[in-house]
């Protein structure tokens, strides 16, 4: 027998035992990833690799190390993986889906957008591409104009380990209890899902100082060898609710909402809400404040796929809670929704990775509207990040609380703090005359506010003034200076969700001159005085005008070209004005305040500065007289000149008027 006849029959005979082999090791790393032991499924699937020979299952297996790396919140590892998947072929489009929603979550926005667009081709009909399309669009968005929200590491409550879900022990708001896997823990197993010791409840109080206390565990009966977390409280504070979850390797346990009720300084023993079967997920519990409904998340039969949330419901606060109701559609999605916390004021937060968000897990605003239905908001940037962000909680009064987010990298999830300052505004305006645009110093504003406030500023040497604006209200301002009109200008902050600052410029009309109406505003049919629809809005501008100045009489002045007769334009523009009068009376200015004035072809048009700003053909203190306008090079040169006689302007003619006389 040749060397090479026995090499060939030892590796024919070998072949069926490495074969063999390679289907236990990869047997073996199934097991674990279907436990949720994903950090050992790492190790396991990787050993593997190394002796696959089967192309298509060595794809496989590189796409089960990114779906393990996604689960332990690995993004960077996930994505490298996920593209090695794609480079091997992986068959199933769901591999250029994870791997677009990786790059999503390590900020690669950009490129995400163009992953998405490649797995939209593989699957059109999954609206998951153009969701992920969306999301990204918006973050970057969001990141560009971000949410008012001052956001803080809170280093005194953070560790190398996980420290998650933070809540409010105490009505001051001066005591924290949160989870955390930090080496105080109590128990000293290693959660094959997260790769961290198992988790406890932890406690922080605030001294006097405004400083964090070094964070300590509750110890028992709250805290056990198992995973504790998730803290609840009720309005008293008087009962906490909380997750355990029982693990056992290789073998689910299930998770339960136990709740325990103080006694004196110490807790009682912890008694599980039997709301779902031992072997079944029921975790992440809140309390309502009258405590007639709990919030808490599990992936019972009934729900939308992934985690959803559930509810359960009882008569009075002694009475047995009812069966697990799902939270609908309007909240749970595909995807998973956890981590809920009901507000005192009846809004629902939640985090979500199947709604539209920035990263992975994004933190959501649910709102109940008159028809039953839930209104659903991302809190956007910077509440959320292109990382997990959930766990929230909020003081009963203020926009201010505690979060969590895995921003800072390395899967970890940390406490953040976060508060919305309080909305801050301003107006800063001017006055200027209304034809020369000069500034007007030494006239009084006054702000007169839908909250009741009235005060008064004076403007200096640049005309300037400035006003401090309160949130959710409706302004008027109103300028006033010897030999000029009053003049106006409105602003509100309702709606306003950020600080800002206004600005305003008042014009106020000299009484010395006579002032023009908009002649873009003030229309007449040809030969004819009878007003048209678009001079509607000039006229009501001039009716606010004389509300404003109830103490003055005008005359309505008319002015026509200097085409057809003197007599004919004389009696049009009477005519003409006239008709502004009877508008004005219609509105209900007083007929003593009003008298009409035609003034034919008679006064023709000064150019002002503002006029040559427009017309570079005219100067400024041109008089636009039947010979100027026929000596002007064309036709659409004369045809302006001519519009800018065919004017209508009012004049003060007293300042004295006194209604109560009338």
């Amino acid at each position: 027998m040749t060397r090479g006849r026995l090499i060939l029959i030892i590796f024919i005979v070998l072949l069926p035992l490495n074969v063999d082999a390679q289907k236990k090791r990869t047997l073996k790393a199934d097991e674990a990833y279907n436990a949720g032991e994903f950090f050992e499924a790492i190790d396991l699937y990787k050993d593997a690799y190394s002796v696959i020979q089967d192309k298509q299952e060595k794809s496989r297996v590189v796409f089960q190390i990114a779906e393990c790396y996604r689960k332990t919140n690995d993004s960077k590892r996930a994505e490298l993986w996920y593209k090695k998947a794609l480079g091997r072929d992986y068959t199933d489009p769901i591999a250029q889906l994870r791997y677009a929603e990786a790059m999503k979550m390590n900020l690669e926005y950009e490129e995400a957008i163009n992953e998405f667009k490649r797995y939209k081709e593989l699957v059109p009909s999954d609206p998951r591409a153009d969701n992920g399309i969306l999301s990204c669009e918006l973050a970057l968005q969001w990141m560009e104009n971000p949410l008012g929200y001052e956001v803080q590491d809170i280093r005194y409550f953070n560790s190398r380990g996980i420290d998650f879900s933070p809540a409010y022990a105490r009505d001051d708001y001066q005591l924290i209890y949160f989870t955390s896997s930090r080496d105080e823990a109590q128990g000293n197993k290693t959660h094959g899902a997260t790769g961290e010791d198992f988790t406890d409840i932890f406690e922080s109080r605030l001294d006097r100082k405004g400083k964090w206390s070094v964070p300590v565990p509750l110890g028992e009966p709250i805290n056990s060898e198992f995973e504790d977390g998730t803290p609840s409280f009720t309005d008293d504070y008087n009962t906490i609710y909380f997750s355990r979850c029982e693990v056992s390797k290789r073998k689910t346990l299930g998770c339960k909402i136990f709740f325990s009720t103080r006694q004196g300084e110490k807790w009682g023993e912890p008694k599980p809400l039997e709301i779902l079967a031992d072997s079944l997920i029921a975790a992440h519990p809140s309390i309502s404040v009258d405590e007639l409904t709990l919030y808490f998340v599990s992936d019972i039969e009934g729900g939308f796929g992934g985690k959803d949330i559930w509810k359960v419901t009882r008569e009075n606060a002694s009475a047995d809670w009812g069966k697990p109701i799902n939270m609908g559609g309007d909240i749970n999605t595909e995807g998973d929704e956890v981590f809920p916390y009901i507000h005192p004021d009846g809004i629902l937060y939640f985090s979500s990775n199947g709604h539209i968000g920035m990263g992975g897990l994004d933190i959501f605003r649910a709102t109940m509207q008159e028809n039953n239905t839930w209104k659903i908001e991302n809190m956007q940037y910077p509440i959320n990040s292109f990382a997990d962000d959930f766990g929230i909680v909020f003081e009963k009064e203020v926009e201010r609380g505690f979060f969590t987010s895995s921003r800072k990298g390395r899967g970890n999830d940390d406490i953040f703090s976060f508060v919305m300052p309080p909305l801050k505004f301003n107006l800063t305006g001017v006055v200027r005359d209304e034809k020369s645009d000069d500034v007007i110093p030494g006239s009084v504003v006054k702000l007169i506010g839908s909250d009741g406030v009235n005060i008064q500023a004076e403007t200096g040497n640049d005309g300037s003034f400035r006003f401090i604006l309160q949130p959710n209200t409706d302004y008027v301002f109103v300028a006033s200076k010897q030999g000029y009109l009053n003049g106006k200008g409105r602003e509100t902050t309702k709606g306003q969700d950020q600080s800002r600052d206004f600005s305003a410029t008042i014009y106020l009309a000299s009484i010395a001159k006579p002032i023009e109406l908009s002649n873009s505003n003030v229309f007449y049919d040809f030969a004819k005085w009878d007003l048209r629809p678009e001079a509607m809005v000039s006229l009501d501008k001039l009716v606010e005008t004389l509300n404003d100045n109830p103490n003055v009489t005008i005359e309505l002045m008319s002015h026509t070209d200097s085409r057809d007769t003197e007599e004919f334009n004389l009696d049009l523009s009477q005519r003409r004005a006239q008709s502004v009068v009877d508008y004005l009376i219609e509105k209900g200015i007083s007929p003593d305040r009003l008298s009409a004035k035609g003034y034919g072809e008679s006064m023709p048009k000064e150019v002002t500065s503002r006029m040559v700003e427009n017309y570079t053909f005219l100067r400024e203190g041109d008089v636009l007289t039947e010979e100027f306008i026929n000596n002007l090079v064309n036709i659409e040169r004369q045809e302006i000149a001519h519009q800018m006689n065919r004017r209508t302007e009012f004049r003060v003619l007293t300042i004295d008027y006194n209604t109560d006389d009338q």
